[in-house]
Parts: C-alpha cells; structure tokens; sequence
C-alpha cells in the first residue's frame, strides 16, 4: 500500500465538507491483486465480506487506520465491508440519500434503534443520529471513476444536519450544487455516512470496482451485536 498522502486540508474536509479525496493508497499492483482477489461479482456487489480475513487485515492496515483515526473520538474498529462492481452486467442507478443503517447479528429491540429492514436476509436498523456520527467510510478505487462510469456525488455539508427526510432531501438539493467525486484509479473517498450522496448509471463499457469499508467508534449497546466486525 503506498503512502497516501494526507492533504494538510484533509480534517478540515472532512468536518466541513463531510467527504475528502485522498490520492494514491493502494499502487497498481496492489489493485490488481485485490481485483483478481474478490472475483466477479453476481449483481451490484458482495456483502459481508470482513469474514474474509484478507479483507478484515486491510481494513485493520496501519496506513487505513491511520487515515481514520483523527475524525474519530476513539479507536476505529472495520464493522462492514462491501464490494461494488458498476459494469455493462450490472448497471445502476442510487437516489439521493444518507447511510442510516447498521448490519446487526439478529433483531433484538433496543429503545432508540429502529426501524428495521432486512438486505441480503441480514438484519439492520437506523441506530441513534449521535452514533452514526461517530462513524467514517472508506471507498477504495480499483478503477478510474467519473460520471461517465457512475461516480459518487455528493451534497457537503449535509452530514451536519441530522437525518433528513425526503422534504428536507429535496430542499437541499433545490438550495446547493453537487460535488462530482471523480476518482482515479488507487484513490480514497473518505466520508461521513449523514453526507448526502448518489450516483448515476455508468454510460460506459469500462468497470467501477469499490470496495467500501466501514468504521465505528462505539459499541452496540447489548444485546445488539454486529453482524460483521473485524
């Protein structure tokens, strides 16, 4: 993994803007090795993947972890992982919206967690807004990303307001422009799982390979456990 580079600016994106782009963390050997790694993929992408323990040593590296750790009040611990391949098979689109959801073990009814669904069959629940802001996503590009092929965008600052609902969502994106996050190949997006994003149908033959890697900086309270935890 090569050195990312902290911009000096990068804390301050982060808490502002909710979202900053860090070059080069993973070399084009290392891409390609992770590529071959995790396969093709059946549909939009795999979840669960800090069961691999390939996977959860990554999300553990020092030079992720080191990334994470001054956004966080406390040690970051890697909760779920989830590989997307946006190609001519499997093509997309993702409405405006914010990550609300955490993958638990079994559904245990807890005062403050709800609602629930299920993805994939796994149980998640919206948790607390207070807990989701002690949490911090990682997006590793395999692939060079632009709105060709469906990159992520984005509206800064939004991670400010608290969960928002479809009014609130709608007035924002009436009231400021969108970020395109367009990303080379081996770049990082950092970003707080409040931040309103979304992202378009590619247009184009070529893949965008992400691996997305999640971190807490809390315990569930009990009995609630994490359906993945590295």
């Amino acid at each position: 993994m090569g050195d990312p580079g902290i911009f000096p600016t990068m804390h301050h994106g982060i808490e502002a803007h909710g979202f900053v782009v860090i070059p080069q963390v993973l070399g084009a050997d290392e891409r390609a090795k992770w590529i071959t790694r995790l396969g093709p993929v059946a549909g939009a992408g795999r979840r669960g993947l800090l069961s691999e323990p390939e996977v959860a040593a990554l999300a553990r590296s020092k030079p992720l972890m080191d990334l994470i750790r001054p956004h966080l009040l406390t040690e970051p611990v890697p909760v779920r992982a989830i590989y997307f391949d946006k190609s001519p098979d499997a093509n997309w689109l993702v409405p405006w919206h914010q990550d609300l959801t955490l993958a638990v073990h079994v559904r245990i009814e807890v005062p403050g967690f709800g609602p629930w669904s299920k993805k994939d069959g796994v149980p998640h629940v919206q948790p607390p807004v207070a807990l989701l802001e002690q949490m911090i996503t990682v997006r590793l590009h395999f692939d060079d990303t632009d709105e060709s092929n469906g990159a992520l965008r984005v509206l800064p600052g939004s991670h400010r307001r608290g969960r928002l609902s479809a009014m609130d969502i709608q007035e924002l994106r009436c009231q400021q422009a969108e970020v395109l996050c367009a990303a080379p190949a081996g770049d990082a997006l950092l970003m707080r799982p409040l931040l309103l994003h979304a992202s378009g149908r590619s247009t184009v033959t070529r893949h965008r390979r992400v691996l997305h890697l999640e971190y807490a900086a809390f315990d569930l309270p009990s009995p609630l456990q994490w359906h993945e935890r590295s």
